[in-house]
């Protein structure tokens, strides 16, 4: 059994022969089948990458398309809602996104060193059967984001509809013409958006990267314009980054601690599997360099649009408004209205089926790689978002808060987990063969496939941080305030239990070896070939 610390899958695969399912939508072949892989475990979706070629820029285009989107400029206008001012709400985007750019290096790297995505690389913490437990949960958690930026998006095409043809008026009235509390003509919107994203998703990542470039900039565009219409209204002595939302209580300090946590837990979901895009990088190197440029770089300049355009509609139009698509409509041009309407649309649709949908196609393959593939688990993710009524998600602040919140509770202990054993217990080590074999004499078969010391400290980080999202304040004064941290709980105390757990377990000590370096092959320029470090 061969055990390296590798920065490249294995070399000597072959690519499967009569397996017609695609590695995140690339050719047939892009991922590396040995013979002793066992097939419940491996498909070509799963499988090590034959070529890792991705730079910077596209790790940098993938965090453009996930962060311009209704969905990310809502939550950020959330924050107003906490009673915070402008610089304040900047501050707290800032420092959020700072905290997610270190998580997502920490995350990445065991996925770019196997080149195999999210779910297989849990195989090494929970078991090689065990995975399935982090592959589903964040799987039905992509499913819910899934719906709630379909949602989103169809509300914006509801504006450009509502624009062109006022007949529809009334059935936008969610009492008139309403089912499961959404109107007739939001019913319609949300399924033309999901038959759209499906048909682009099944075309595969080549389409949906030509999607992404031109979805993130375009939003940019847009953005740029409707911040310089509102000083063009407001003139430029209406900025300020004081103005702001109304006050409800609690000191600055922790209502701005809460915004920061909220942060965190809007970007938990794609942070926690961005194995799945950091599998692709060509080094660690180009993963990191294309997340600073994505994240804390980028992210400055979308806060500073999204606190502007904000905290401008006081003055320009009486309220503070924290939807870019109600700003828009709120223009005397039915032309702006319906560009930057149909703009924020198509991103919302890129940012949905970047972090939405391939994430679930892998974890839902995972499940059952001979029998779902990569496109099937899309599907299932898809029809699963519209049985979760998701604008009954994310219809208001509170709401919107509320189901980070849950979110949060979930995602933080599989975070927890996967850290603590990549980093603390194995120190960097990944046998990547080991992850697709049924064998007992395997790195990761654990106990039946499992490891139990994984799973107690997902369920355990799991039920406290839920409590303090789903108790009353009436029952302890303090829970309110704990639930923002939900995520921030749940991931300490999965990466505590477990760590306290795998060291004291024979179970999980029976997977620990010295790594043995392998010899290092050959490569010639541009091959793909991996090599040993």
């Amino acid at each position: 059994m061969n055990e390296t610390d590798v920065s490249a899958p294995p070399s000597g695969a072959a690519a499967g022969h009569g397996d017609l399912t695609e590695a995140a939508g690339q050719p047939v072949g892009t991922g590396l089948l040995k013979a002793s892989y066992d097939p419940r475990l491996a498909n070509e979706d799963l499988a090590p990458l034959r070529e890792q070629t991705w730079t910077s820029y596209n790790i940098f285009a993938f965090w453009m398309s996930d962060v311009h989107s209704v969905g990310g400029y809502v939550t950020a206008g959330s924050l107003f809602a906490l009673g915070l001012t402008s610089w304040q709400v900047l501050v707290a985007l800032l420092v959020g996104i700072t905290i997610v750019y270190f998580f997502c290096n920490l995350v990445a790297r065991p996925s770019q060193q196997g080149a195999v995505p999210y779910p297989v690389v849990c195989r090494a913490p929970f078991g090689v059967l065990g995975a399935n437990v982090p592959a589903i949960i964040r799987g039905l958690i992509a499913v819910a984001w899934y719906g709630i930026q379909t949602y989103l998006a169809s509300a914006a095409l509801d504006v450009v509809l509502l624009k062109l043809f006022h007949g529809l008026t009334p059935y936008a009235d969610v009492h008139q013409y309403g089912f499961l509390g959404l109107p007739l003509l939001g019913w319609c919107s949300f399924a033309a958006l999901w038959v759209l994203q499906a048909a682009v998703f099944w075309t595969g990542m080549e389409t949906i990267r030509r999607f992404i470039d031109f979805c993130g900039p375009a939003v940019y565009v847009v953005m740029f314009a409707l911040t310089g219409y509102l000083i063009y209204k407001a003139g430029w002595g209406a900025m300020s980054l004081n103005l702001g939302g109304e006050k409800h209580g609690g000191s600055t300090i922790s209502i701005m601690l809460g915004a920061i946590a909220l942060v965190v837990s809007y970007f938990s979901g794609p942070m926690l599997n961005f194995g799945d895009f950091a599998r692709y990088g060509k080094s660690f190197g180009a993963v990191r360099k294309g997340n600073i440029l994505g994240l804390p770089l980028n992210f400055l300049v979308f806060s500073l649009l999204v606190v502007l355009t904000a905290s401008l509609t006081i003055p320009v139009f009486g309220e503070l408004i924290t939807d870019p698509v109600q700003t828009v409509a709120r223009i005397d041009s039915t032309f702006a209205i319906v560009l930057g309407a149909l703009t924020f649309t198509t991103a919302t649709i890129g940012i949905n089926i970047v972090a939405n949908f391939i994430s679930p196609a892998f974890d839902f393959s995972n499940v059952s790689p001979q029998r779902i593939s990569w496109r099937a688990g899309g599907m299932i993710a898809a029809v699963g978002s519209v049985l979760i009524t998701p604008w009954n998600l994310y219809n208001n602040p509170d709401v919107i808060r509320y189901t980070l919140e849950t979110l949060g509770a979930f995602i933080g202990p599989l975070f927890g987990v996967l850290i603590a054993d990549f980093y603390f217990i194995r120190r960097r080590v990944i046998v990547v063969d080991d992850l697709f074999t049924m064998s007992p004499q395997g790195t990761y078969w654990y106990s039946k496939g499992v490891n139990p010391p994984a799973v107690i400290a997902t369920v355990i980080g799991a039920v406290v941080a839920m409590m303090t999202v789903v108790l009353p304040e009436s029952a302890i004064s303090w829970i309110d305030t704990a639930g923002q941290y939900s995520w921030f709980i749940g991931m300490g105390l999965g990466l505590a239990v477990y760590y306290v757990l795998a060291r004291r377990s024979p179970i999980t000590a029976t997977s620990l070896r010295s790594p043995v370096p392998a010899p290092r092959a050959p490569q010639s320029q541009g091959s793909g070939q991996p090599t040993a470090s």
